[in-house]
């Protein structure tokens, strides 16, 4: 392990405020660190410090000899006139890096079919490019260079989530190796998880390091305020919440967390699950009837691509939907199906009679209007209190909960930061008292802290929520349902969660490509029919089912569904008994025993789901 650049007792201001304190850290070879912090706190300072890109006001920087540093900022300024290609590969010949493994596996991953979430060849102009195109580009130019240590900044923004799936295991496989650095800074939990092996915590003008990625730095971060011996109350906070949540079997994780289990237990003991889906059921149902909102036979389409063809959903009262779908396949727009902001082109929307809908957009430019208002002002506009986890909650208070402590309540809505002006949007929707809430990327411009902070407030939120977004650990984490939009004009269930959704994209893909071949008289693993771009290859006629096949898969997945509604009833009740008997060591075995045969249930059913649900096409 080699000192790839290292920081001695660095201090940089910004105006009156010390960004960085006398800090003193290095990254070696084989790191992959991970930096998590508020927004505003000095992470991508920090990166700027060790790119050696902003002048530091004490202290001394020191880069190994002929360290080749490569970054990617939040806001790359490319070339507009340039192509695609002359930003990422420059001036070299094709033959040049075609021959490199490495080069060829990032332009297909990132620049590659723009069906596929790329940017449509190397030879487009950089100029029209969308901000996730340009941030591909710019991500790729950075991994086909040669650098030993790599700094990125933000660099899911605008990812969907194939490609930021992409992105983590490129940089944790095949970039990775034991004579290369990364540091990168991200609010995007389930990619730190899944890249990170060390975190810091900018915070305060100090860095503390942790060993592991998000789910280990959320323990040891719990368990050092357990050793400062803090309050009650204070124990008592949104990271035990969180850590109860990641510890009992969050599917965003991509693997258990290496940590002491004894401590995360005890840590958790009396955490009760972070949501009572049953509680907040019966009281959506008192405030939303049966009815909700309901598609029938809807169809919608962009051009000639489908985004929804003669679909048929019912949103129930008290659901938690996650919609996925990559770039471009209408995510945004069935929102605004739904919110009757856009027209179908065939089909019925119906709403129920007490349905109140709230939005939170991708774009924030309602709260221009208020620039010269005070930020508690802008927030009283709307509300002074409202009902949330069955307790009254002030305006004031919830500012506070959402980011804004007092003196900030007292800041101009035209002065904040991009972040703090998508907290204000959230909270004056919440405050609206919405019954049913569309989020649309939510988690844009928001820290770690914030979104914690938001998860918790939409725990106790009682109501229909729909939400959009590429972060996965945010989907699972306050969804229970999640749909896809593959392109073909239908709406696809996933019992699988998102990773379901990452197979069958694939499979998709690798139809598609297949069928490209065959069509340019060439087959791909010996012979390959034509499917149309972005659809399931259809069935051939012979293996078509039967109609009494399809009423049998229709009653399986009736009978299945119910059966895991039962399994996850009684996984709660284990959770409860569990938290009960945190001292009983025998009662606790066997606990842990029947929470497995459940667990072992669940996925045996969920197999038998797919099968039938592939049944119906």
């Amino acid at each position: 392990m080699a000192n790839l650049v290292n920081l001695e007792r660095v201090t940089v201001h910004s105006g009156i405020t010390t960004v960085l304190d006398a800090i003193s850290l290095g990254v070696n070879t084989g790191d992959r660190i991970g930096v998590v912090g508020a927004n505003g706190g000095g992470k991508s300072t920090l990166l700027g410090v060790l790119a050696k890109t902003r002048t530091i006001d004490a202290g001394r920087i020191t880069h190994a000899g002929g360290l080749r540093v490569a970054a990617v900022a939040q806001d790359d300024e490319l070339p507009p006139t340039a192509t695609v290609r002359e930003v990422v590969l420059g001036a070299a010949a094709e033959h040049e890096w075609s021959g490199q493994a490495g080069v060829r596996a990032v332009i297909s991953g990132l620049l590659g079919d723009e069906r596929a979430g790329g940017v449509g060849g190397l030879d487009a102009p950089v100029g029209p490019l969308s901000g996730g195109e340009r941030r591909r580009v710019a991500l790729a130019a950075a991994l086909v260079g040669d650098a030993d240590l790599l700094l990125l900044d933000e660099p899911t923004n605008h990812l969907d989530v194939e490609g930021v799936a992409w992105l983590a295991a490129y940089l944790s496989g095949t970039w990775a190796g034991p004579e290369r650095g990364l540091v990168v800074v991200s609010h995007d939990r389930w990619f730190l998880d899944a890249v990170a092996t060390q975190t810091w915590e900018v915070v305060g003008g100090s860095v503390a390091s942790y060993d592991g990625g998000y789910a280990a730095y959320v323990l040891a971060r719990a368990e050092r305020e357990r050793m400062a011996a803090v309050s009650a109350e204070r124990r008592n906070n949104l990271l035990r919440k969180e850590l109860a949540w990641l510890q009992r079997g969050a599917p965003a994780r991509t693997s258990k967390p290496k940590f002491r289990i004894d401590a995360a237990t005890a840590l958790i003991a009396n955490e009760p699950p972070p949501r009572d889906a049953v509680e907040l059921m019966r009281f959506a149902t008192a405030r939303l009837g049966k009815d909700v909102i309901d598609l029938h036979q809807a169809s919608l389409s962009f051009g000639s691509t489908p985004i929804l063809d003669r679909v048929t959903w019912q949103l129930a009262p008290g659901e938690r939907v996650g919609l996925v779908g990559a770039n471009g396949s209408g995510k945004s727009s069935v929102l605004r199906v739904l919110d009757a902001q856009q027209p179908l082109d065939s089909g019925k929307r119906k709403v129920g009679v007490t349905v109140r809908i709230g939005v939170v957009s991708q774009e924030v430019r309602e709260l221009d209007e208020l620039a010269g208002v005070k930020v508690i002002e802008a927030v009283e506009m709307v509300r002074h209190s409202t009902l949330l986890g069955g307790k009254q909650v002030s305006a004031s208070s919830l500012a506070k909960r959402l980011g804004f402590p007092g003196p900030r309540q007292q800041a101009r809505v035209g002065d904040l930061s991009g972040g703090e002006r998508r907290r204000l949007q959230i909270l004056r929707v919440l405050l609206d008292e919405p019954n049913v809430l569309l989020l649309d990327e939510p988690t844009n411009d928001l820290d770690i802290d914030t979104l914690t902070a938001l998860e918790d407030l939409l725990d106790g939120w009682v109501g229909t929520l729909v939400v959009v977004s590429h972060d996965r650990y945010l989907l699972e984490r306050i969804t229970d349902r999640q749909l896809a939009l593959l392109g073909d004009g239908r709406l696809r269930d996933l019992p699988g969660g998102v990773e379901q959704y990452l197979q069958l994209r694939a499979g998709l893909l690798e139809r598609s490509a297949a069928a490209r071949a065959s069509a340019a008289g060439g087959t791909v693993g010996g012979s390959a029919a034509p499917v149309s771009d972005g659809a399931e290859a259809p069935r051939p006629a012979h293996a078509l089912p039967s109609a009494a096949q399809v009423r049998e898969a229709r009653k399986d997945l009736a009978r299945i569904e119910k059966q895991l509604q039962r399994l996850a009833e009684r996984a709660e009740r284990i959770h409860a008994a569990m938290a009960a008997q945190a001292s009983d060591h025998l009662a606790m075995l066997e606990l842990s025993s029947d929470l497995r045969e459940v667990d072992t249930q669940v996925a045996t059913l969920e197999e038998d789901w797919l099968a039938a649900a592939e049944v119906l096409g």
